[in-house]
């Protein structure tokens, strides 16, 4: 059982449409949730054409990680995470 505020990792791949770009989505997973992100790998079109997918390694506590991943799906981004991974 992990302890309230123990750090862990937690790896997800994030889809950010093009419709989002102009917003500070993963900075805000830093600045509103208090978590360190890795970015391990990204994909984005040349001049920012199109959607953008995102490795990114999310340190944080389980709250911290629970709730930033709850505020991305209430905006309706896709994800996925290591139960999903054979999916990547």
């Amino acid at each position: 059982m992990l302890a309230d505020n123990q750090t862990i990792n937690k790896q997800i791949r994030l889809r950010i449409p093009k419709n989002f770009h102009q917003e500070p989505v993963i900075s805000r997973l830093v600045s509103d949730y208090g978590l360190t992100i890795n970015i391990t790998a990204a994909i984005l079109g040349a001049n920012a054409v199109g959607d953008g997918w995102f490795d990114l390694d999310l340190q944080g506590t389980t709250a911290q990680i629970d709730t930033a991943i709850n505020h991305l799906q209430e905006i309706e981004l896709e994800i996925w995470d290591e139960n999903s991974i054979s999916n990547w």
